[in-house]
C-alpha cells in the first residue's frame, strides 16, 4: 500500500517562503512522477509542479520562477521549494504521487497573507 505523508505548510506573509515536503512509501516503481496540486477555496485542483524520477520539472506559468521542484529517489521523497510567495499563492497544496496509479497525500495548507 502506497502512502505519501506532507509536511511544511503553514502561514506566512507575502514574499516569504515555505518549503513543502512528501514522503512516499510502500511498493513504487522506480520510474514514477510526483508533483504538487493546490486546491484554493471555489476553485478546481490545479497542477503545481511536477518532476519524473529521470527529473525534467514542469511548473504551472502561475509559479515559474518563484517554486523550485526536487526529490530525492532515494527516499522517495518531492520537495516544493516556494519563494516570493503571494495571496494567490493560498490554497491547500496536495502531494501526487503518479505510475500505473494516482496516489494522493493528505493535503497542508499554505496560507499568505499580511
Amino acid at each position: 500500500q502506497v502512502q505519501l505523508v506532507e509536511s511544511g505548510g503553514g502561514l506566512v506573509q507575502p514574499g516569504g517562503s515555505l518549503r513543502l515536503s512528501c514522503a512516499a512509501s510502500g511498493s513504487i516503481p522506480r520510474m514514477n512522477t510526483m508533483g504538487w496540486y493546490r486546491q484554493a477555496p471555489g476553485k478546481q485542483r490545479e497542477l503545481v509542479a511536477s518532476i519524473f524520477s529521470g527529473g525534467s520539472p514542469y511548473y504551472a506559468d502561475s509559479v515559474k520562477g518563484r517554486f523550485t521542484i526536487s526529490r530525492d529517489n532515494a527516499k522517495n521523497t518531492a520537495y516544493l521549494q516556494m519563494n516570493s510567495l503571494k495571496p494567490e499563492d493560498t490554497a491547500v497544496y496536495y502531494c501526487n504521487l503518479r505510475f500505473v496509479s494516482n496516489y494522493w497525500g493528505q493535503g497542508t495548507q499554505v496560507t499568505v497573507s499580511s
